[in-house]
């Protein structure tokens, strides 16, 4: 790492020679791969873009020149190179980097990114404002890793296009989101990558152009790159991104550090939208990430000789569960079909559609979208699944206020990833969905326990939800074994579950929080107070009579919920029993949450630990509701 360990950002790059950046982009490599084989995180993506992020800050001026990256778990080589090698060591740590883009974090951190294809949008907004300020610095975004399959890339390339703005889009195009890309224009890449006449044309005009005689000069050169831009149009007429207003150069190759270093050496000195494609290889430089991105794009601890992940041991994740749970509906229900939005794999989704590929849908990084096709499949009888990320659906509100719950269609949504999420941190972390979704007429909103009541949900949505459901689980591992989906009796629609009988206090918990409720309990009953314990899989619509008996018989409630604490299950309940506290003021009530304010990524565990949302944490509070000597107001408690 003699190379590495002098790097500590973009001028200490440029001071190299170009000979020496491909033994930089080596040892950028194997950094990753050790901190990676170690800590587990992000892997293949970054793997596909080393040379790429060397080249980028060897030909621009960073940080004065902005690099905006999208999708932020491509940039682990970009933070090894801008003064954070050393703290890559603790990546996604507690106290460590972050695993995607922070401002916090860096200057060369100019916009933050987990979701994908912010950059472009985020890319005009920047040089618009060097504009405006009349700076000068170029600004460049870095999208890919199947961001173009998202609307949002398009408004902003149009928008940018038709600006004149001065603005460079590199596109990383490695046929990959987190699984492989879909659609039209992955297939238009492919074409336009693949064409045998044009390719063999450009490689001629490259030889020409790098071999040419110094007495050519300048002109020449011109001359033989607008020759090559005209049969360029001749072979592919209607290129996509230069009717939308940007100069295309490309393919590049992504991993040939002398071919883009010229070409962005070349393209830094032109003006307006320029948009540069680069092909490149998701995992590069390590064979098994080569051979199956899709496992490799988040590893797990591994041997870096071997290749062996460390087994994730014990009982299987809820995302797993869900998968065989919507192939087993499926087995029964030839109306019923899934969609996802590029996460096949994440959100167990690609279980249903090895079983049953006519009615699995991946509609690509396309949220909105996804959304807006259930409803239309649900016109015509079919009743769709959308398996989203709770953060990811943030991005589809809109279309699940409009499309969905006024028009009042059964479609279910299950959203992984709800509550905290550990390491990804707060860009992840499905902490809103309770609130916004509670907020939605005719919707109703469910968090099992454990894994086999989210089956009995996810059934009872798909089987008689009258409009839309959604149902919200943790990335996380069940707590208990699942049996198959026939042998789980069925839940009533809006009905609670009383598991524990007392009379002090009444934990009022939701979904994740239901089994730690139960071990507050038993610490409460050391301490001589007896809680009860109710599971409120539904938080809307509340089970009323569960509700009332709760605060009619208790001298404080407590709810619990992995959430934000604003605007989530406990401020709703606290609205509902407003007539029983009309002729009881001395019940006390206090909401358990997530504060108002982001969570740091850190192991999971850790991160509930922080807000209190732990056994202990939860005892810890009903003994403060119960010693007070006057009613508590609603509010967050860490």
């Amino acid at each position: 790492m003699a190379l590495l360990e002098k790097i500590g950002g973009g001028p200490d790059i440029r001071g190299l020679t170009r000979e020496q950046l491909p033994e930089l982009a080596q040892e950028v490599r194997e950094r990753l791969i050790d901190v990676v084989s170690r800590l587990g995180g992000h892997f293949a993506p970054g793997l596909g873009v080393v040379e790429l992020t060397v080249a980028l800050h060897y030909v621009f001026e960073t940080p004065r020149d902005k690099l905006i990256w999208d999708v932020g778990h491509q940039a682990y080589p970009h933070k090894i190179l801008t003064g954070r090698n050393q703290a890559f060591a603790e990546i996604r740590q507690k106290g460590g980097p972050s695993p995607f883009l922070s401002r916090r974090e860096s200057e060369y951190d100019v916009f933050g990114a987990g979701h994908a294809a912010t950059s472009i949008s985020a890319a005009l907004g920047v040089a618009t404002a060097r504009d405006i300020n009349g700076d000068d610095f170029e600004v460049v975004a870095v999208i890919g890793d199947g961001s173009l399959t998202s609307g949002m890339a398009y408004e902003g390339l149009n928008n940018a296009g038709n600006s004149e703005t001065d603005l460079i889009v590199v596109l990383n195009d490695n046929e990959m989101s987190i699984s492989p890309n879909v659609g039209a224009i992955h297939k238009y890449l492919t074409r336009l990558v693949t064409n045998p006449a044009y390719n063999a044309i450009r490689e001629r005009f490259k030889h020409m152009i790098h071999n040419r005689p110094s007495a050519f000069g300048q002109a020449m050169e011109g001359m033989l790159l607008k020759l090559e831009e005209s049969v360029k149009n001749m072979l592919v007429p209607g290129t996509l991104f230069e009717e939308l207003g940007f100069r295309y150069v490309g393919p590049v190759d992504g991993h040939d550090l002398d071919a883009l270093v010229d070409t962005f050496t070349q393209v830094r000195k032109w003006k307006g939208p320029r948009l540069v494609h680069v092909r490149t290889v998701k995992g590069k430089g390590f064979h098994l990430a080569e051979a199956n991105p899709v496992v490799w794009h988040g590893a797990t601890p591994f041997d870096k000789l071997s290749g062996q992940m460390t087994s994730r041991k014990g009982l299987p994740a809820y995302t797993s569960v869900l998968g065989k749970g919507l192939a087993e509906l499926g087995a029964t229900n030839p109306k019923m079909a899934v969609i996802t939005a590029a996460m096949p794999s994440g959100s167990g989704a690609g279980i249903f559609g090895d079983a049953f590929p006519d009615r699995y849908f991946d509609v690509g990084i396309a949220e909105g979208h996804a959304v807006t096709f259930a409803a239309g499949l649900a016109t015509e009888g079919i009743r769709p699944v959308a398996a989203i990320y709770s953060t990811f659906l943030q991005r589809a509100y809109d279309s699940v206020i409009h499309d969905v719950a006024i028009q009042k269609l059964p479609v279910v949504f299950a959203m992984d990833r709800a509550g905290l999420v550990g390491n990804d941190g707060p860009t992840h972390a499905g902490l809103y969905d309770i609130a916004y979704l509670l907020a939605v007429p005719n919707m109703t909103v469910t968090a099992p326990k454990d894994g086999a009541e989210m089956l009995a949900l996810l059934r009872l949505g798909v089987e008689e939800a009258t409009g839309p459901f959604s149902l919200r689980y943790p990335r996380d591992n069940v707590p208990a074994a699942v049996p198959p989906l026939s042998e789980i009796p069925p839940i009533e629609y809006g009905s609670w579950e009383i598991l524990r009988r007392g009379r002090d206090v009444a934990l009022l918990a939701t979904g994740t929080m239901v089994l730690p409720a139960l071990e507050a309990a038993e610490l409460l009953a050391a301490d001589g107070i007896s809680a009860s314990v109710v599971n409120c899989r539904f938080l809307k619509p509340m089970d009323v009579a569960t509700l009332t008996w709760a605060a009619e018989n208790h001298d404080a409630l407590l709810t619990i919920e992995e959430g934000t604490v604003v605007n989530g299950f406990g401020a709703a309940l606290e609205r509902e029993i407003e007539p029983t506290r009309a002729h009881r003021p001395e019940l006390r009530v206090e909401v358990m949450g997530v504060p108002d304010r982001y969570v740091d990524h850190a192991a999971r565990g850790e991160q509930l630990e922080e807000v209190g949302l732990t056994p202990a944490g939860i005892a810890r509070s009903a003994r403060g509701l119960l010693g007070s000597p006057r009613p508590m107001p609603v509010h967050g408690t860490a």
